[in-house]
């Protein structure tokens, strides 16, 4: 009778076991790699992934963090051995490759099937008319301004127009004081400066490097703005050694008043009050080409987001990507990061507690996020491609056009 009591017992226990056992496999676990976390207050990215745990239960998330160039190197290797992570943290630049590669998935059906409204979202990244990813936050690039300086120059208002700056920084250079109106990374090394300091004149007044698709580098108003950048160049208005900076380096020269205005990203912020606390600077839209009223383009970076082709989740993976597009979810992230959102009604905390930051919001939400070499083959090489012909062109070797034309048929040997 005891035997009997005891098997029975033993056959409840291995039922209940088989049980949870059957309810844990029944659990979808998600891998997201990505390099937002190390860069967000310790725990708020955890934070966020446990209450869509909360709302979505059956699916948990696996965080794979690391730094910015550690995770590049891990998605570059998943990508090559199909064993890239369900979800996935990209870098814009990134995005052309990997799709080429067939190892992320294109989103229009899961967008699709999970009736999500794409019209949400700041910007989508597509290839050849498919959709790969979303910038979940992004970080824009406006001018900053020394508000002292300016004052002093006697100059009452922010440079709207290209006339305007270039009247502006002409008052705002002093060589003699080694105090310049304006500063050009150049660097080949870290070739960025071509996409933040120069094509973003293009974009400011909504024009274009691309046409159908393809490079489109000789039109009138990409040589208008090498033309443009040529003329300050050659007036002295930009500080010396542009060939040689980097983005760092701007930045440096910037919270010392020895350049007055610069093009930069909106993460710097906080960067140059810690620097130098008594400076006194404000920020404005990259002027437009005279006459231009339309929408001004704001060069960006973000952290941005999309699936591993070989996912056996993909469905789960898109409901993660679709939370954290959502408008309460997206506003909660970017006020954490101090970013601008990828959800258009979304609204960060910070614009209402920073003078700055809000003027920065109203930039954001009055243009339009442009960059174009994102989602190109071999970005970054692009821009070294360019900065070499605008090297050539600011001693004097050629002219715009001709710098154009010589990166032009570089860029369409990589099309």
């Amino acid at each position: 009778m005891r035997f009997a009591k005891s098997l029975t017992l033993l056959k409840s226990a291995a039922l209940s076991i088989a049980i949870g056992l059957s309810s844990a496999q029944a659990d979808t676990t998600l891998e997201f790699i990505q390099w937002w976390e190390p860069e967000l207050p310790s725990g708020a990215l955890r934070q966020i992934m446990d209450d869509f745990e909360a709302q979505n239960p059956g699916i948990k998330v696996n965080l794979v963090s690391g730094p910015y160039s550690a995770t590049r190197d891990q998605i570059v290797v998943g990508a090559a051995s199909g064993t890239l992570s369900d979800v996935v943290g990209l870098d814009g630049a990134w995005v052309n490759d990997l799709a080429k590669q067939g190892a992320i998935a294109a989103m229009d059906d899961l967008m699709a099937g999970a009736d999500f409204d794409k019209s949400q979202v700041a910007a989508i990244i597509s290839l050849n008319g498919n959709s790969y990813m979303f910038p979940v936050a992004s970080f824009v690039y406006p001018v900053f301004v020394n508000l002292d300086l300016l004052k002093n120059a006697g100059i009452d208002q922010m440079p709207s127009s290209r006339t305007e700056f270039v009247e502006a920084a002409r008052k705002l250079t002093d060589s003699d004081n080694n105090q310049y109106g304006w500063v050009l990374p150049l660097s080949l090394q870290a070739p960025n400066g071509i996409q933040n300091d120069v094509m973003s004149w293009v974009w400011a007044s909504g024009k274009s490097m691309m046409k159908d698709g393809m490079p489109d580098l000789t039109n009138a108003n990409v040589v208008g703005t090498l033309e443009y950048i040529q003329s300050m160049y050659d007036e002295g208005l930009i500080s010396p050694g542009s060939f040689a900076k980097k983005e760092q380096d701007k930045v440096e020269e910037f919270v010392n008043g020895r350049v007055a205005m610069m093009v930069d990203s909106l993460a710097h912020i906080n960067l140059i009050r810690e620097r130098n606390s008594d400076l006194n600077f404000g920020i404005t839209a990259l002027p437009a080409m005279d006459g231009y009223d339309g929408r001004r383009g704001l060069p960006y970076a973000s952290w941005g987001i999309g699936i591993a082709e070989n996912s056996e989740h993909k469905e789960e993976a898109f409901k993660l990507v679709a939370y954290l597009m959502s408008t309460e979810v997206n506003a909660k992230l970017v006020s954490i990061a101090n970013a601008f959102p990828g959800n258009v009604n979304a609204t960060p905390d910070f614009v209402a507690a920073d003078e700055l930051f809000g003027t920065a919001f109203e930039i954001f939400q009055t243009g339009y996020l442009a960059n174009e070499f994102v989602g190109l083959p071999v970005a970054e090489e692009l821009m070294r491609m360019l900065g070499v012909e605008v090297q050539q062109m600011l001693e004097g070797n050629q002219s715009a056009a001709e710098a154009a034309a010589k990166a032009q048929a570089k860029w369409a040997e990589e099309f």
